[in-house]
């Protein structure tokens, strides 16, 4: 299937919404937040003043979005530089395996390798998520140990 990568821009806000919504229920999740709330969400964090994150879209053929990588640019990194943190990888499911996702991991790459001081990507994936890090083993990628995350919920005090 022929797909383009491009970036998102103001005329993807509903559907990336739209995809917001398939990826949480890929990851399980039963409670959906309500349309307009995400649709505002996805407006804010892409185009708000300043923008949180960025976002390479996969479009089909017919021009339906079908896949996205979001990402943010953070500091530091190593030394002063900093780096292009990849918050969410996703790719419809009649599209994974045909390398749709390794194409969304070049074209980070070379966002990254051409953006003056920007020295790696990071991204994160689940332990108990074998497809994903049997992915990015086959694209040569090794796991790094060297972190502990945590989190904590801002709702919860």
């Amino acid at each position: 299937m022929t797909v383009t990568i491009r970036r998102a821009d103001r005329r993807d806000i509903v559907a990336v919404a739209e995809l917001i919504e398939e990826i949480e229920r890929f990851y399980g999740s039963t409670e959906i937040q309500p349309f307009d709330e995400r649709r505002s969400q996805v407006e804010e964090a892409l185009f708000g003043s300043p923008p949180l994150a960025s976002a390479l879209l996969v479009e089909d053929a017919t021009g339906n979005l079908v896949g996205l990588a979001a990402y943010s640019f953070l500091w530091p990194a190593a030394g002063s530089s900093h780096s292009l943190f990849l918050k969410e990888l996703y790719v419809r499911d009649t599209l994974r395996r045909q390398g749709v996702g390794a194409r969304l991991m070049d074209e980070l790459r070379a966002l990254a390798a051409a953006r003056p001081g920007c020295s790696r990507v990071e991204w994160m994936t689940d332990r108990g998520n074998p497809n994903a890090r049997a992915f990015y083993k086959s694209l040569g990628f090794t796991e790094f140990d060297g972190k502990i995350v945590y989190r904590v919920d801002t709702s919860t005090g």
